[in-house]
């Protein structure tokens, strides 16, 4: 990038332009939240230019605060910012649509088709190279959020907390945005939004959104306008709860799962594995929509598709609604992709409300130390909770039948291979995953895989 491009501000983006863009991060959003955050801050920021960095990070610590996928909520965001409500919709649609239709496509080849071992072997490939890319995408959102000892104590606390203490991360996040307000109290210069930031924004030149640009009409806080986004949000819900009750009843298998699901959409802080122990206990144990190793199958596939993670509730949907056959034995497949369509629908949908409620109030804030500083704080501990997710999967991937079991050592090699394409060689989420995938299928071939 030369110095001339980086003094002239980006031309004006068309909605079209954002519609393309959003439909491809659909289709490249691997890595989970993290992953998916470092490649719109990559794409967004600092190729694009379309936000600048202390305002793109002010958006995060918004998300990182709400239940739901956060990944998700700050494309609503930019989306809303640069095109109003409709750039928000589209943002946020086109982020989970290719994942849905991929999702139900790799759900019924599952359960059509069963255990293909050819399957089985690009599964075994894969999942320790998305161990790598969690691991590479918390290195990236640390590098750039934990500025100073103090953020990283806290996600060291955070870590500690989560891995070893095992306290919920709602707790966490409360106590990370005490920490983070006393801290902007009494340190203010350790918790200011952006900090250690600047010379490295000031490099990329001028944003479309950039710092001191002012807060586009239509996003300015108002109580009309939040009464008319509440109400029209409930009326969503509500219109969509009451066709299930109405057509199928309130004990059918399409309306508990939307009740299920708005339940369970509120209870996501810290992301997809935070809630994951509810989903199980409900959608296992309570609804019996799938078995146990059917939900452990389906994480993996939520692992190695793009989309955010918590996307595995389809999976979960599409299970149930072909198991519990809901249009008939002779309909299954669309009994799945209604089921799946349903879950979708009631999980992402707070996600919008939250975003197109709460923006406009958050943009008032921007700037503001008293709000910015808990967040910088929430910020730094989720970069411990990253860490943890990433010591998860490393387990489970090493010793699939536990520390007692045998070590896979095809795995650990596949895991490190990937792990230095990204960090030492710069290759892109895509190629990685694609050869990983590659490397366990040729291993199908040279000798059998553990179950």
């Amino acid at each position: 990038m030369t110095a001339t491009t980086t003094a002239t501000p980006p031309a004006r983006l068309s909605f079209g332009e954002a519609f393309i863009y959003w439909l491809k991060l659909g289709f490249i959003s691997f890595g989970g939240p993290a992953g998916q955050i470092s490649i719109m801050h990559e794409d967004l920021v600092e190729r694009r230019r379309w936000i600048s960095e202390n305002r793109f990070l002010h958006a995060l610590n918004y998300c990182m605060l709400l239940p739901g996928p956060e990944a998700q909520q700050l494309a609503i965001y930019i989306g809303w910012l640069l095109h109003r409500t409709w750039g928000g919709i589209v943002a946020g649609v086109l982020f989970v649509l290719p994942s849905l239709f991929i999702l139900v496509g790799l759900s019924w080849v599952y359960m059509a088709y069963g255990h293909v071992p050819a399957i089985a072997g690009v599964f075994y490939g894969i999942k320790p190279a998305v161990t790598a890319l969690v691991v590479h995408a918390a290195y990236r959102v640390g590098s750039r959020s934990l500025k100073n000892a103090w953020l990283w104590g806290i996600a060291v606390a955070a870590f500690v907390a989560i891995f070893a203490l095992q306290l919920p991360f709602p707790v966490i996040v409360l106590a990370a945005g005490i920490v983070g307000y006393l801290g902007g109290r009494f340190a203010p210069a350790k918790f200011t939004a952006g900090g250690g930031h600047g010379s490295k924004a000031k490099s990329l030149g001028p944003a479309l959104i950039d710092d001191d640009t002012p807060t586009p009409a239509h996003a300015l806080f108002t109580w009309a306008r939040f009464g008319r986004v509440l109400v029209v949000s409930l009326a969503i819900w509500l219109a969509g709860m009451g066709l299930l009750i109405t057509v199928y009843g309130w004990n059918s298998v399409l309306a508990q799962m939307g009740w299920f699901f708005t339940k369970a959409a509120l209870l996501t802080f810290g992301g997809a594995y935070a809630v994951l122990p509810y989903v199980f206990q409900g959608a296992v144990e309570h609804f019996q929509w799938l078995t146990a190793p059917q939900m452990i199958d389906g994480l993996a596939l939520g692992e190695t598709t793009p989309g955010p993670l918590i996307m595995v509730v389809s999976f979960v949907g599409f299970v149930g609604g072909w198991t519990q056959a809901i249009f008939g034995s002779d309909s299954l497949l669309l009994s799945g992709a209604v089921a799946a369509s349903v879950v979708t629908f009631f999980t992402f949908l707070p996600s919008f409300m939250f975003i197109l409620l709460g923006g406009p109030f958050i943009e008032s804030t921007h700037g503001n130390l008293k709000f910015t500083a808990p967040l910088s704080g929430i910020t730094a501990a989720v970069v411990g909770v990253i860490v943890n997710l990433a010591v998860f999967f490393a387990y489970h991937v090493l010793w699939p039948q536990g520390l007692g079991g045998h070590f896979e050592w095809p795995s650990l090699l596949i895991g490190t291979a990937a792990a230095l394409a990204l960090f030492r060689f710069k290759v892109g989420v895509i190629p990685v995953v694609l050869a990983s995938g590659l490397a366990g299928l040729a291993l199908t071939f040279l000798q059998p895989l553990p179950v």
